[in-house]
């Protein structure tokens, strides 16, 4: 800093010329010149938003993630060891990610999942952007299931555990269905309609296990995914006619198993 002329000099410059990454390293690990370390800092602070970005998701409020991930680059700088032979962008990149994914761990989940569950929600949820941006729509679990190359239960596994992400007031404002104002607290203790529906639910799960693996695929994309039966043939690799007695097949079979 220039004192006389009240100027703040960039330590990225020197002589009119930039400072090389290797030099500005030098500086802050061999004498501690924090005008050194805050030119790395801002040198790098776009990979770091841009890592953030790809975590942003409705409920993580981008300006959160941003500190988060310049927290990790300032890691990454104070950890760098340049005799290594690694860059510093390859090294750097890991960190930030890792401290992205341990403030989502630590912090972002507001019932306790296993690290793993955790992990792969973030994956599905990012995949899911990033077929959404390609796409132009949502894309189904099935698509996600082959993007990621796991399976459509891995998947769907992980979208139940991201409801865990976020906890929800009792004062969050319900419709009750009437057109009156009431709040979630409020609901608790009603009687929900789709009760019925447990005692048929496990009664059934017998016998969709006793399914073949193809016929509980198909199920899963007329019944889940809501899909057309032209669509299924597609994706299954059968003719339109044969999906549609596979759905019939199988549906005298779950009814013959329950007592309706």
């Amino acid at each position: 800093m220039d004192m006389s002329s009240g100027v703040v000099q960039d330590p990225r410059s020197l002589g009119g010329r930039e400072v090389p990454v290797a030099e500005l390293f030098r500086r802050w690990q061999g004498h501690r010149d924090r005008q050194a370390r805050e030119a790395l800092v801002r040198r790098y602070l776009p990979l770091a938003r841009k890592l953030a970005r790809r975590y942003r998701g409705a409920r993580e409020p981008l300006d959160d993630l941003e500190q988060v991930a310049s927290l990790g680059l300032v890691k990454a700088i104070d950890r760098y060891d340049p005799d290594r032979g690694i860059g510093f962008q390859h090294f750097a990149v890991p960190t930030i990610v890792g401290e992205l994914k341990r403030y989502f761990r630590d912090c972002g989940w507001a019932v306790h999942m296993p690290r793993g569950i955790q992990e792969l929600a973030l994956q599905v949820a990012q995949a899911q952007r990033q077929l959404t941006a390609q796409t132009g729509r949502e894309p189904t679990y099935n698509e996600v299931a082959e993007f990621l190359e796991l399976s459509v239960t891995e998947v769907l596994e992980a979208a139940e555990a991201a409801g865990a992400h976020h906890a929800v007031s009792f004062d969050t404002p319900h419709d009750d269905g009437d057109g009156e104002a009431a709040t979630l607290g409020e609901s608790i203790g009603q009687t929900d309609e789709r009760f019925e529906l447990v005692d048929l639910t496990a009664s059934l799960a017998p016998a969709v296990r006793q399914l073949s693996e193809r016929d509980r695929h198909v199920l899963a994309l007329r019944f889940v995914e809501d899909r057309t039966q032209s669509e299924i043939a597609d994706q299954v690799g059968v003719s339109q006619m044969q999906v549609s007695r596979i759905l019939g097949k199988t549906l005298e079979r779950l009814s013959a198993s329950v007592d309706v």
